[in-house]
C-alpha cells in the first residue's frame, strides 16, 4: 500500500541536532523510512538510533501510516 501523504517524524537528542526536532517524510514502512533518512541526512549513518512507532521501539520491517506517531530515538543508557 503506497502512502502519498507525509508522516510527521519527531526526533530527540543527538538525532534532533542532525535532523531538527520535527520534519515530514513519505514512507510506507520503517525500512523505506530509514533509507530516506540516510539519503536526506547522511550524517545519520554515523549515529545509532532507534525508530519508535506509537511510542514502541520497533525492530525490522514495520508498516507506517499517516496516523502513526513516529520518533527517532538516540542511544540512551538506563539506571
Amino acid at each position: 500500500m503506497q502512502h502519498n501523504t507525509a508522516i510527521k517524524i519527531l526526533s530527540f537528542g543527538l538525532i534532533a541536532e542532525i535532523t531538527g526536532p520535527e520534519f515530514s517524510a513519505a514512507a510506507e514502512d520503517t525500512q523505506a523510512l530509514q533509507s530516506q533518512l540516510l539519503a536526506r541526512f547522511p550524517k545519520l549513518s554515523e549515529t545509532k538510533f532507534a525508530i519508535a512507532v506509537n511510542r514502541n521501539i520497533v525492530h525490522g520491517l514495520t508498516p507506517l501510516s499517516t496516523a502513526d506517531e513516529v520518533a527517532l530515538m538516540p542511544p540512551y543508557s538506563g539506571g
